[in-house]
This record gives C-alpha cells, sequence and structure tokens, in this order.
C-alpha cells in the first residue's frame, strides 16, 4: 500500500541491520485533520518474521526515544499489521499476534479486553479519527497507561483496517512537560531569545527580544539581522554571527553596540549569546541566541557609539559635500547626509543681503531663499519643507536669536515658538500638522559672514536635540557653508566670464554675396562653459572675405580676454594685411608681449574675384575643401607652430576653390576625444563632411550631432563657408549673419543668438 505522507521511510532505513524498520510516525502523532483516508504499508505483515527498531518521532531529541507501536485490527477485530515499535511496547512477537484478537493489547478479563478493543475499532470507523488513554496489557502481564489514536483506512479487496499508533503515557507526560517548559520559556523568559538560518535570516523568537527590537515578531521573521539592527560597527557584528553559522565555536556574553530599527532614536547595549545549532534528529541547522539589553550598565559603551556614529556622519558628510560647484547641488548634498540618522527633515537657506556689507539687524525682519529641503516623515511634512520658495522671519524669531549669537539654536515647536518665528497662519498649521517636535538652527558661516541657515528637524518619536547634537548640527552646517560658498563664488566668476565671453565674441559676422556662412559655438561641459575658442568673419576690400577660427588654452575669465584680445586684434589687422602670414607674425608678437603662452589660429582669405584663398596657421588643425563633386581635400600645408612660442616664421599657402565649394573650419573639440587619436577623429570629420551636403545649416547641425559626445566635453566651434566667384550667381542667399538661421534658444551656450546664428545642435 502508498504511505501516508506523514509516515515516510526514517533516513536510517537504508543503513546498517539494526537501525533498518525505522519510521518516522510524527508528523500524524503530533496531529491531522480528522476524517484522514489512505493507505498504510505494514512494517511486519502477518507470517513475517523481520526485525527492526522502535518507531522514533522526528521532530527533536524531546520526542527522539518515544517509541511508537503502529498495528492493524481487521474488520473481525483480529491483529492483521504488527509493526516492530508494537513488539517493544506489547512485549509480542509478530508471529504471535498476527491473526489473534486484538483484546489481547488490553487490561481486564477477556470480555472487558474485548468490549475495549471492539469499541477501539468502532470508534474509528465512525469517528473516522480517535484518540484517547486506555490500559493495556505487556505479554509478561504487568498492565500501563497508554495514549492510543486510532483510524480507519482502506485495506485489500475493498476491506477496512482500523490502524492503530500507541506510546506509553508516561514518556509522552515527559514529552509534553518539557515542551510545556519551552513554551513557558519562550513566552515569560525576559531574555531576548532568537533562532537564525544559514543565512542569518530570523526563524523564530520570543516577545522579549521583539520587544527589545521595537518590531513585532512576524515582521522579523525572513529578515536578515542587518535589517532589524542599525550597526556602526564596519560589519563585525554579522561577521561574528556567520562564523558561529559555519561551524565556529559559541560566542558568549559578547557586549555589542546597536540601534534598532524599531527605535532609530535609541543606542543600545546588549550582552549576546550565541551558538551553533546542529540539526540533530531533522531539526534545521542555523544559529541559536540570547540577548539581554544591559543598556544601563553599559553607559559608556553607548556613549562611545553615539560617539562613532556623529564621527561616521561627519566622514560621510566630507566625503558627499561639495562633489559640484553648484549652489543647489552642494545645499541639498548637506540635506540628503543628514537623513535619517541625524534628524527627520532638514532645510537649506541662504539670506538675501542687499550686499555683502551688510549687516545683520535684530530689528529687521530677515529674508531667505530656500534652495533645499528634505524629510523622511509622511505628509503634510513634504509640503512643509518644500512648499515655499522665499522666507520671511519677523524680529525676535528663533532664526534672529541664532544670527545674535551666531551659535546653532534648538528650539521645541510650541505655540511660543509659532508666534515668534512663524508669520503665515497655513504655514504654522502646516508645521503644527507635520509630527515635526523640535528643531536645530545652525548658521552657514564662510569668509566671517553668515550665507544663510540650515535647519534640522525631529518628530516626537525622536528625544530632542542635546547639547552634542547642537555641536554636530554645527559642524555639518560649517563644512556645508565652506562648500556652498565655494559654489557660490564659482558661479559669480562663471557669470562674469561668461558676460565677457559674449561680449567678446562676435554679436554679428560679416555679409558677403560671396560667402555664404553657417556657424557653431559649443560649450564642453557646465564646468568649462566658458573657454577660449573663437571664429569670426571680416569684410576685407576688392571682393575679399577673411574667415579666422582660433582656441586660446585654458577656461575661464583669463581664457576668454586673451581670447579677447586676439579676436580684436586680427580684426584691427585684417585690413593692413595682405598675406595671412605676416597677420600670424603680428599675433605672434601680440600673443608674447601680452603673455598668451598657447593658442592656435587658422586665418584664411578669399578673394571672389580670383576664386584663390590664401591660408596661414599657427598649430591649428588643419581646414577642410569640400568641392561640388563630393570629393573632399585636407588643406595640411598650414599647420605652424602656435601663437605665443615665437622663433619660427609662418608659411602661406594659396589654393584655388571652384564656384561652390564649401570650406570647413573648426576647433580641436570637435576631432579630440580620450582614447581616440586625433588622425581618426580627422578622418571621422572627413566622413561626415563627404556625405553632409545640402544647405549649410543642415550640414552644420549633422555634423555636430554625429561626431560630438552629448554633453560635449570640450569647447567646439565649426565654420561652414560655401565660396562662389564673382560674376556667378550664388546658388543661396546672402551670407550667414545673425537672420542666417533659426533663432538661438535660450541653452545654445556661450556666442548664441547673433554670435552664432543658430541654436547650436
Amino acid at each position: 500500500m502508498p504511505l501516508h505522507p506523514a509516515v515516510r521511510r526514517h533516513p536510517a532505513a537504508s543503513g546498517t541491520a539494526p537501525e533498518r524498520g525505522r519510521w518516522s510516525v510524527s508528523a500524524y502523532w503530533m496531529g491531522q485533520n480528522d476524517g484522514w483516508k489512505g493507505r498504510l504499508v505494514p512494517s511486519v505483515r502477518r507470517g513475517d518474521d523481520a526485525r527492526g527498531g522502535p518507531f522514533r518521532s522526528e521532530p527533536g531529541t524531546l520526542l527522539e526515544h518515544v517509541a511508537v507501536a503502529v498495528f492493524g485490527l481487521d474488520d473481525d477485530g483480529l491483529v492483521c499489521y504488527w509493526g516492530p515499535g508494537a513488539r517493544d511496547l506489547f512485549g509480542h512477537e509478530a508471529a504471535a499476534v498476527l491473526g489473534r484478537p486484538g483484546a489481547l493489547l488490553f487490561a481486564g478479563g477477556p470480555a472487558e479486553a474485548a468490549v475495549t478493543a471492539a469499541a477501539l475499532a468502532e470508534r474509528a470507523r465512525a469517528q473516522g479519527y480517535w484518540r484517547g488513554p486506555l490500559t493495556a496489557r505487556h505479554r509478561d502481564g504487568t498492565d500501563f497507561a497508554c495514549g492510543f489514536r486510532v483510524f480507519p483506512v482502506q485495506g485489500a479487496a475493498g476491506r477496512s483496517v482500523v490502524m492503530g499508533l500507541a506510546s506509553r503515557s508516561s514518556e509522552l507526560d515527559r514529552v509534553k512537560t518539557n515542551l510545556a517548559f519551552l513554551d513557558a520559556l519562550f513566552e515569560t523568559c525576559p531574555v531576548g531569545l532568537v533562532m537564525l538560518d544559514q543565512e542569518l535570516r530570523y526563524v523564530h523568537l520570543n516577545q522579549a527580544l521583539a520587544d527589545m527590537d521595537g518590531l513585532p515578531v512576524e515582521e522579523h521573521i525572513g529578515r536578515p539581522v542587518d535589517e532589524v539592527m542599525i550597526m556602526a560597527d564596519g560589519g563585525e557584528y554579522r561577521r561574528m554571527v556567520r562564523a558561529v553559522a559555519e561551524g565556529g565555536g559559541p560566542v558568549v556574553g559578547t557586549l555589542v553596540g546597536l540601534r534598532p530599527k524599531g527605535h532609530p532614536d535609541r543606542d543600545q547595549v546588549r550582552s549576546v549569546t550565541f551558538f551553533p545549532l546542529s540539526g540533530v534528529a531533522g531539526s534545521r541547522p542555523g544559529v541559536g541566541g540570547l540577548m539581554v539589553d544591559v543598556t544601563d550598565r553599559e553607559r559608556a559603551i553607548l556613549e562611545a557609539t553615539a560617539a562613532r556614529r556623529r564621527l561616521a556622519l561627519l566622514d560621510r558628510a566630507s566625503a558627499r559635500l561639495g562633489t559640484t560647484l553648484d549652489v543647489r547641488r552642494t545645499a541639498q548634498e548637506l540635506v540628503d547626509v543628514v537623513m535619517p540618522d541625524f534628524c527627520d527633515g532638514a532645510v537649506v537657506e541662504v539670506v538675501e543681503w542687499m550686499d555683502e556689507t551688510e549687516r545683520f539687524d535684530p530689528d529687521r525682519p530677515l529674508i531667505t531663499r530656500r534652495i533645499a529641503s528634505g524629510t523622511v516623515l509622511p505628509p503634510p511634512a513634504t509640503e512643509l519643507v518644500s512648499g515655499v520658495e522665499r522666507v520671511r522671519y519677523p524680529p525676535g524669531s528663533v532664526i534672529h536669536d541664532m544670527l545674535r549669537t551666531g551659535r546653532p539654536v534648538s528650539a521645541v515647536v510650541d505655540a511660543d515658538f509659532l508666534a515668534r518665528t512663524v508669520l503665515i497662519e497655513s504655514r504654522a498649521r502646516l508645521l503644527s500638522d507635520s509630527g515635526v517636535a523640535c528643531l536645530l538652527v545652525a548658521p552657514l558661516i564662510a569668509r566671517d559672514t553668515v550665507q544663510g541657515l540650515a535647519v534640522f528637524g525631529r518628530s516626537a518619536d525622536r528625544p530632542a536635540f542635546t547639547e552634542d547634537d547642537l555641536g554636530l548640527g554645527g559642524e555639518l552646517a560649517s563644512r556645508a557653508a565652506i562648500c556652498l560658498d565655494n559654489a557660490r563664488l564659482y558661479s559669480r566668476v562663471q557669470d562674469i566670464s561668461l558676460t565677457l565671453q559674449r561680449a567678446l565674441l562676435p554679436s554679428a559676422l560679416a555679409t558677403s554675396p560671396y560667402v555664404e556662412v553657417a556657424h557653431r559655438y559649443l560649450p564642453g561641459s557646465r564646468i568649462t562653459e566658458v573657454g577660449g575658442d573663437w571664429y569670426d568673419v571680416i569684410s576685407l576690400p576688392g571682393d575679399r572675405v577673411a574667415l579666422v577660427v582660433g582656441d586660446v588654452m585654458g577656461h575661464g575669465v583669463p581664457a576668454a580676454t586673451d581670447m579677447g584680445r586676439l579676436r580684436i586684434t586680427t580684426k584691427a589687422l585684417a585690413s593692413h594685411h595682405a598675406r595671412p602670414d605676416a597677420l600670424l607674425a603680428e599675433l605672434d608678437a601680440c600673443a608674447q608681449e601680452s603673455g598668451i603662452e598657447l593658442a592656435t589660429c587658422l586665418y584664411l582669405v578669399y578673394d571672389a574675384t580670383t576664386g584663390r584663398a590664401r591660408i596661414a596657421g599657427a598649430g591649428h588643425p588643419p581646414p577642410l575643401v569640400l568641392r561640388p563633386d563630393g570629393t573632399v581635400d585636407t588643406v595640411d600645408e598650414v599647420l605652424g607652430i602656435p601663437l605665443g612660442v615665437g622663433g619660427l616664421p609662418f608659411r602661406t599657402v594659396e589654393r584655388e576653390l571652384p564656384d561652390g565649394a564649401v570650406l570647413v573650419l573648426y576647433t580641436d573639440g570637435l576631432i579630440e576625444s580620450r582614447g581616440q587619436d586625433i588622425d581618426a577623429g580627422l578622418e571621422a570629420l572627413r566622413t561626415e563632411v563627404r556625405r553632409a551636403g545640402g544647405p549649410l545649416e543642415v550640414m552644420a547641425d549633422r555634423i555636430l550631432t554625429n561626431l560630438l559626445p552629448d554633453p560635449p566635453t570640450d569647447d567646439t566651434v565649426l565654420v561652414l563657408a560655401r565660396v562662389h566667384r564673382a560674376g556667378a550667381r550664388p546658388e543661396a542667399g546672402p551670407a550667414a549673419g545673425p537672420e542666417a538661421g533659426p533663432t538661438a534658444g535660450p541653452d545654445a551656450g556661450p556666442g548664441a543668438g547673433a554670435a552664432t546664428g543658430s541654436a547650436g545642435r
């Protein structure tokens, strides 16, 4: 017959002979649904003399040695199945009991025993499952209390069989007593008890430990230990428990400082003991543990843990603050780094002084601009911190108290605070409803000037700010203030540089009926927004047009200034020098006198009467010529040396250009990139020029889109000029001036609009 799922072969059944015939019936013994119908294979059948060990209960050592007898009674009340455990419990060999009445198993006279056996079988068939105590009789004539469980199963040829399981009541009582003790231990023990699996996930714990952690028992189950505890030991606690789980020795009475997730504001010191669970008798392997909260006794450890936590927060702040030179992003980095370890919400505001010399007047309102905010609290806290940009604090506010002393202050959010500090009733109501119970306000001071303030808030679930917290908040604000001031000064320099560059780049290029021009200037990135790349188109007498592209090494105000000096000088010299090499010689002298150490330049003069171009270069990438037949030439004889070096002459090269040819002038940002040889970049440009064609504006956009990364890594200038000979009808309209392309957008970068003729890519 097939085995019932609760009755399966013991692992030892395939072992040595003394272990054969051992079965596990614990799942059924510990309880099954009433009315179960199934089949069972007997250990010993009628006429079978096989012998084996007793039945064993599987879950653990408490039931390890409880013998379980399995027997069967047929419709006539005769014993038809007899297991090894039945032999051990009742003392009868299989051959001596199979086929005899079941009454021989029970105490009393023959008639009384027969009634007991019949009643047992009848209860099983009538109820589907019955259990209870009866007095059994051993083969030697002694009587003993026995617990029985009986149920019917379908036998061969449609006959029903009543299967019985029996154990001595004394052994079952011992198990019940031990289990009751363990249950009481888990329920009432004030020590935290825990069982972890091999992956250090919670399998079982008592209420005492759940209370320590501040989380319900069910929220522990299945979660790893580091999801329930906040540690500041670099993973040492987990490594310690892992060593026990992997077969190491037990850990006894080790003191550990931690902060449970359920009490994120409460540091604890626990005495922990861990020991490996061996997995004996089928129990799952893992780690068992005991935990005792000894926080009050170990205050010194608690204080050291808090100090380490403060240092860890300062270390994180040092690493995460000031990663950019953007004021708002730097302020947001401060907000992000303090939550949730230090506070539940934070804002950063800058003071709107009239000028840097303005002094704080405690009798006047203070106006600030909120530039960063964040909170881990639910609404309406989110609206509280982010729902306003400009804030006005009245005289007598807590903010004024802080600015008067220049030191951090803390305040409880109560009616007095709201009346003194919050002017708008709706904002006061939001603050009251947000759950924020106390605030710490710290000044942002740099270069002896209050730049702004940082406000940290905690909910009522956390303790109020302490003196140590005031010191920590002040230190965080001080570090942030330096980063914010650097970002602010950089932004100011960038604004100056950008204004200067826009003033120095051409606001409108010269026009000519013989030269169509499309031009682009793209900054490399936000950090290098102001560079030294420049370009110009200059009208000359006699139907001549000069095209010039240059690049001064560096970025910022110095590069923009040097660029402007060279551009203006070039424009002034253009009408006085017919030969480009002579003009570059003058520029080289100007660069040396001005202290410009390195700059490149390409100068080209096109004569529409002759159709010839005269070109000279000073260390600049060579120009390209796209002929009407689609071929591309590189004018690489004009490389020369950069401006500012001196000592070597420049060279002028002449080229005859067919009507409709396109000149391509550019700076190195278009062909240079990390990990790519400049020759490969130049060849890529040649390929793009060869396949571009069409209107110059479309051609310029296509070249930049296909060659530059997004965003570009270096400043880039591109000038395309389609030339026509005098007397020939141009294929397009006038040369590109401010009206040549679409209007530049607000993000076209420096030199956009009139300076570039169109909006970037």
